[in-house]
């Protein structure tokens, strides 16, 4: 934490290395929930297995209406029921990880997507332990939904 109370750019780095590793890892156990409509059908029959929400949106997205109300709900949700939520700054990257696995009818929707927890080893998983001391890191500084980006490659 630097001494204006931001997480430093190192930090900043380092979720989004082990965000793209939790992700892989999701994709790998089928353990994704790709989606706004997807993501709020499974937090409203089974919240205790989401260990993590994405919301993304390109800015121009940033009028739409709609969306941010979901945003809105979706955010207040997590906050609920203890699961910690980002926000991806580019939500192409993010595509980019998710969508060669999608298959030939990829989900038009990536605004939202929840990682679940389909075995208790997963908590075990470092790159998880790493993005879940992120986002406490960032609550205590009052980013309650914090912004990270997915490295390039």
């Amino acid at each position: 934490v630097s001494g204006d109370g931001r997480l430093s750019r190192r930090r900043m780095e380092q979720a989004g290395d082990a965000l793209e590793e939790v992700l892989s890892k999701a994709l790998s156990q089928r353990s994704l929930t790709l989606g706004v409509y997807e993501a709020a059908k499974l937090l409203n029959v089974d919240p205790d297995n989401v260990v993590l929400c994405l919301l993304a949106a390109e800015e121009e997205e940033a009028g739409d209406a709609a969306l941010q109300i979901h945003f809105t709900l979706l955010r207040a949700f997590c906050c609920e029921n203890d699961i910690n939520i980002l926000r991806v700054s580019n939500p192409a990257r993010l595509a980019q990880l998710l969508l060669p696995a999608a298959g030939p009818d990829p989900p038009a929707d990536l605004h939202c997507v929840l990682v679940t927890n389909p075995q208790a080893s997963q908590w075990k998983d470092p790159a998880l332990s790493q993005l879940m001391c992120f986002c406490r890191e960032s609550r205590y500084l009052d980013q309650w939904v914090p912004v990270i980006n997915l490295p390039e490659r």
